[in-house]
């Protein structure tokens, strides 16, 4: 089954992010999608043919989390923007970043200083599955420091594409403009 690049156009004219900006983060995106599809072709025709235990197909398998991870981590990026409304303060995620966190407040002072740290790579809010709890996340490359058996809540990319036409070196900028842009919805509705 092949993925399909999902069609984030809606997001244009949102405040803070440029025309230029999100078209061209969704041509990256894209890429991500057909290299997930390529690849994915290229290790089955490999598994088929019993190349399986060559340097070829371990590269690959190897790439395949970072094409994968790209792809999945800009649809959550891409899904919880947009938003027009304040998180629901008496809602489940916001008492259950009050509990983690302290407050709200608290929470985002620590997300934004994540996102602000020297570096590339995303900021998630991540759920434990097991105990529940919330934490902030930093993850460098795609494929590379995710908590196992946790769940994605909320994605920041902080890669450069992600801010550098609007903002240039100005990331906390940046931030400020995609914490107002958060679809609360989206992220309420991946918590468990």
């Amino acid at each position: 089954m092949a993925y399909i690049a999902k069609d984030y156009t809606k997001l244009i004219g949102m405040e803070g992010f440029g025309q230029t900006l999100l078209n061209n983060h969704f041509t990256l995106y894209q890429g991500y999608v057909t290299n997930t599809n390529k690849l994915t072709d290229i290790l089955a025709a490999m598994l088929k043919e019993g190349k399986t235990a060559t340097p070829e197909y371990a590269e690959l398998k190897r790439r395949f989390g970072f094409e994968f991870n790209g792809m999945r981590l800009h649809e959550y990026y891409f899904d919880n923007l947009g938003g027009k409304t304040a998180l629901d303060k008496s809602g489940a995620l916001a008492k259950k970043l009050a509990a983690a966190f302290g407050s709200y407040d608290a929470w985002e002072q620590d997300f934004k200083a994540t996102g602000a740290m020297r570096g590339i790579g995303w900021v998630v809010l991540y759920q434990d599955d097991v105990t529940g709890a919330l934490f902030n996340q930093w993850i460098n490359e795609h494929e590379v420091g995710h908590p196992a058996g946790c769940r994605p809540l909320l994605v920041m990319d902080v890669f450069e594409h992600a801010f550098m036409i609007d903002y240039g070196l100005k990331r906390a900028d940046y931030i400020a403009a995609f914490l107002k842009n958060i679809n609360w919805k989206a992220v309420e509705s991946r918590v468990k």
